[in-house]
């Protein structure tokens, strides 16, 4: 049996025509039978590097029976010009996430994928503090099991103080060593043991990984990689997703 937490999130690639681009991480989140996929916003456009795709391509696993089997389902990001992603604001500015909702007709017949819904976000924040362990699922540098299309997961823990915007922004940070790829990854708390099975997906959503985090005035010389990283709150997730026009949300 394959772990769930392990088919929530899949491999993106972003296109321009039929130029490739860049790697990424998206994954799965589902609200009243509507099917989501979420990555970073900086994904699907990134104004400051003039990354601006007009595709993605994400992969499927279509067989049950046989996890090596998958298929390419391409995504359009825009619509007469307009774009088809939903993205937030809050009172710090943008939110580096973005959330495209899947057209459930034009998907594969089988599928074997789970996905996050509202139900794993967290209820109490006090249930995370800092220190606490957590994972992160994408594709660093597009690494992944090349045979079974499976990525791989990186652990971290909460590097600051959890519930609080960092610097006033809405996102925490981890401590881990990651590597480009794995913009959009889910960060991911293990469910307390009576919840476990890998069946539910006991996973809490914490957040959407983004970047790393670095200071301006390091010496590249002297001073390593501080190795910590943004991740957005998932929360976000609950305001993207609520039956509204596609295009800016504010929380």
């Amino acid at each position: 049996m394959i772990e769930s937490l392990l088919l929530t999130v899949t491999r993106v690639t972003t296109l321009f025509g039929q130029q490739h681009l860049t790697n990424a991480t998206g994954f799965f989140f589902e609200r009243d039978d509507r099917l989501f996929l979420v990555t970073n916003r900086h994904v699907v456009l990134d104004e400051s590097s003039d990354h601006r795709p007009d595709r993605l391509e994400i992969e499927l696993h279509v067989a049950p029976e046989n996890v090596a089997v998958t298929r390419q389902f391409s995504i359009p990001l825009y619509r007469d010009r307009k774009p088809l992603w939903r993205e937030g604001r809050d009172a710090a500015g943008a939110v580096d996430v973005a959330a495209l909702e899947l057209e459930r007709p034009a998907l594969p017949e089988t599928l074997l994928l789970h996905a996050f819904t509202p139900a794993h976000l967290l209820e109490q924040l006090d249930e995370i503090e800092v220190g606490t362990s957590v994972l992160i699922v994408g594709f660093p540098l597009g690494f992944h099991d090349a045979l079974h299309r499976l990525p791989v997961a990186r652990q971290a823990v909460i590097a600051s103080a959890f519930g609080i915007r960092f610097q006033g922004h809405g996102y925490f940070l981890t401590d881990a060593r990651m590597h480009r790829g794995t913009s959009g990854a889910p960060v991911v708390a293990r469910r307390p043991t009576q919840h476990a099975g890998r069946a539910a997906l006991p996973w809490i959503l914490l957040g959407v990984h983004a970047a790393r985090m670095d200071i301006a005035n390091r010496d590249v010389q002297q001073d390593e990689h501080l190795d910590l990283n943004c991740a957005w709150y998932a929360d976000i997730l609950l305001t993207l997703t609520q039956d509204a026009a596609i295009g800016h949300a504010n929380r």
